[in-house]
């Protein structure tokens, strides 16, 4: 095998595994609303384009930049979470008083938001251990939510480029 099948194969292994920790992470309540997959090839230019365009549309020239870095990584990985109240008695850590209130002022769940992030933790803590170069970008999350890229109703994501090359391309990016 040559050395950039090997590189793709680790990676894309690595991609899948990311996916797995992403899943079999702690979910508040034992309820679990997040979604995971992955993308590669021809999938990853129309998610680059869109993030141009949203770049372009509010003048965050950031999301030009990730766009060029997925555009030059092997694969990327997408973590997001529908949302959902969890009907914790005595919570109110999402601002409001209750679930009921929250649902019907349109609040976020801090359990949602929260497993979210011990789900990508996880994930990009599996990347690293492997030593495949990773980056956590809100940019590329957005961008999967709005082309509707997740089979549920996905409402905040992340996306993770992960790239094996001599020198991580995401860092020092200018």
């Amino acid at each position: 095998m040559k050395n950039n099948n090997v590189y793709h194969e680790a990676v894309l292994r690595t991609a899948q595994d990311m996916c797995v920790a992403a899943k079999t992470a702690p979910k508040g309540r034992g309820v679990d609303h997040v979604e995971a997959m992955v993308l590669t090839g021809e999938d990853l230019g129309p998610l680059a384009e869109r993030m141009k365009a949203i770049g372009e549309a509010s003048g965050a020239a950031f999301f030009g930049r990730d766009a060029g870095n997925i555009l030059g990584s092997e694969v990327v990985v997408l973590i997001g979470t529908t949302l959902s109240q969890r009907g914790v008695p005595a919570c109110g850590m999402c601002g409001y008083e209750d679930c009921a209130k929250s649902k019907a002022a349109g609040g976020i769940c801090t359990f949602d938001v929260t497993d979210l992030g011990i789900a990508v933790g996880s994930a990009v803590s599996l990347a690293a251990n492997r030593r495949v170069d990773n980056r956590v970008m809100f940019s590329i999350g957005k961008a999967a939510v709005e082309l509707g890229l997740f089979e549920s109703d996905v409402k905040i994501a992340y996306g993770m480029p992960l790239s094996v090359k001599g020198k991580s391309p995401f860092f020092d990016r200018g």
